[in-house]
């Protein structure tokens, strides 16, 4: 729709009901086209040997994350039937994260002024980088923390190490997710303080409830894992605060002079104007020439 075009609520639902059927479209797309994608084409001659290309995706992420000592099993029939979806969709909301930003972005777009168009991109940059670390972070360090912390406990028991593949595969996804989540955080305390909706001081004022509360956090995220992947993750999560702080405090520098004139200006309206009638003083008189009034 046009951006000069001032829409109606109908028809602003209207456009929203149309970007969510694309995603929605997009989603059950991608995912159907993964779950029949094949890892290669030698089923042409082999007709019954599919290999669909979902199972060497998560045969990579077993071998880069889960130690050989590690067996997993299916546990119910169905188990196998139910990763291989869930994997699909999780790859399919992957593929179509680009089309999901750009259907918000096209519906956001029109309701922004240049100048606040200029100041939401830059965080949006940022939104998405830093969820991308965070994603990779909980892939390559934290998962691997979680999966080596536990296996001490095996050990000192005599128990072997075997795994219901569902349950590992799911807390990988969740904890890729969860991360790039948290890595976020910066970012929207950032730009509530470029909003003046909070302080810097709400943070810097309460920084070891913060830090208690940010560990409380870790220890929910990475249940299993122990205090080395709460240390892990904790980490990674102060100095990103700490960061966000700094850039912070950087607004409201900038937004300080601005509120110093607007109470100059005040102030200065209030000096020259008479504290009963409102007439103007144009003189240090002692009364005001319109009410008669004694103004000290």
């Amino acid at each position: 729709m046009s951006k000069d075009k001032e829409l109606t609520f109908q028809e602003h639902m209207a456009e929203l009901a149309s970007r969510l059927k694309v995603i929605l479209y997009t989603l059950v797309a991608s995912t159907i086209i993964f779950m029949a994608l094949p890892a290669d084409l030698s089923f042409l001659h082999n007709p019954p040997v599919f290999k669909p290309l979902v199972s060497v995706l998560l045969t990579y992420i077993r071998g880069d994350i889960l130690p050989p000592s590690v067996r997993l099993i299916a546990g119910e029939i169905t188990t196998p039937l139910e990763l291989y979806v869930l994997a699909s969709f999780a790859l399919g909301v992957a593929v179509s994260l680009p089309v999901i930003f750009f259907q918000i972005y096209r519906f956001v777009d029109p309701a922004l002024y240049p100048e606040e168009r200029r100041m939401v991109y830059p965080f949006v940059f940022a939104f998405m980088s830093l969820f991308v670390v965070g994603a990779v972070f909980g892939y390559k360090i934290l998962s691997p923390f979680m999966i080596w912390a536990l296996l001490p406990f095996f050990e000192a028991l005599q128990v072997e190490a075997i795994v219901y593949v569902m349950d590992f595969y799911t807390l990988v996804f969740i904890l890729v997710i969860l991360c790039g989540l948290v890595f976020t955080f910066p970012v929207i305390f950032v730009l509530l303080v470029k909003f003046n909706i909070v302080g810097t001081e709400i943070l810097t004022k309460n920084r070891k409830y913060v830090y208690a509360g940010a560990f409380v956090l870790t220890a929910l995220i990475t249940p299993d894992g122990g205090p080395i992947a709460d240390v892990a993750l904790f980490l990674p999560i102060v100095i990103l605060l700490e960061a966000g702080i700094l850039v912070a405090k950087k607004y409201e520098k900038q937004r300080l002079p601005e509120k110093t004139a607007v109470e100059t200006k005040s102030a200065l309206v209030k000096a020259v104007k008479c504290r009963y009638c409102g007439a103007e003083l144009r003189s240090e008189s002692a009364f005001c020439p319109k009410c008669g009034r004694a103004l000290v």
